[in-house]
């Protein structure tokens, strides 16, 4: 595995201020998302962000974070992975993640790739339909997997911050450019997975970018400590790595 399973540093940070400006949609009339659309002015055409979140799924954060791809002049999409059963925000003691993978909230909910592969696929041909042509997506801790997985259905240009869950011979069929944000201190993604990740990439002969920060934790890129210094230069600069990125790569 290029990265370790989810564990309970996955929902454990700080909530952002600020006010989203996107609007929440259903996609297939069944699977939610949060649309930030850029400004006509800033607007790149043709190209769009597929954002794959943690698995507090669709939430202040994650929104302020399409927001601010929008404002970058991409049109940002972030997809309900988990049929509206994401986990708390710094979720209690004692909440096994791994049985909500297997099972959900419910007993029959499940979080596995066989239940998220196709909402994946429908949210694609949703931004498609959006009038997208070049299709970018970042994956947040959980949604790396997703991104990694989904080149064969559309994905061009990948990016992730602190990826969990992601098998080598996923990360070895990437077909286009893809960029990794990594923490100084994450057991998901701690340095022997982020050595043998830079191994597989290279094989690929594909674009690829692992930028290593210090004085972080998993999660920083989207639920890290704003009041601290540090934590708020690494998340802003995730951030630029993930615009610059697309703004090299797609379209």
């Amino acid at each position: 595995m290029a990265s370790n399973p989810p564990a309970r540093c996955c929902t454990l940070g700080t909530l952002h201020e600020g006010e989203p400006k996107g609007k929440i949609i259903k996609i297939d009339n069944t699977i939610e998302a949060y649309v930030a659309t850029p400004a006509d002015k800033t607007a790149r055409k043709d190209v769009g962000i597929l954002y794959l979140p943690d698995v507090i799924g669709i939430w202040q954060n994650s929104k302020l974070m399409a927001d601010a791809f929008a404002e970058r002049g991409y049109l940002t999409v972030v997809v309900d992975l988990f049929n509206g059963d994401p986990v708390p925000h710094n979720r209690p003691e004692g909440f096994e993640l791994s049985q909500w993978v297997a099972h959900g909230s419910s007993g029959d909910n499940p979080h596995t790739k066989e239940a998220i592969d196709p909402i994946i696929v429908k949210a694609i041909q949703a931004i498609r339909d959006m009038g997208v042509k070049h299709i970018g997506a970042v994956g947040y801790c959980f949604g790396a997997k997703y991104v990694v997985r989904h080149y064969k259905d559309g994905i061009e240009v990948g990016y992730a911050a602190h990826p969990s869950f992601v098998e080598e011979e996923e990360l070895a069929a990437i077909t286009g450019p893809f960029a990794i944000s990594a923490a100084e201190t994450d057991s998901i993604f701690p340095a022997e997975k982020r050595h043998k990740s830079e191994e597989i990439l290279a094989k690929t002969k594909q674009p690829y970018q692992i930028n290593l920060f210090s004085a972080t934790t998993h999660g920083f890129a989207v639920r890290g400590d704003l009041s601290d210094k540090q934590q708020k230069f690494a998340k802003e600069q995730a951030f630029l790595q993930a615009v610059t990125w697309f703004d090299q790569y797609l379209g």
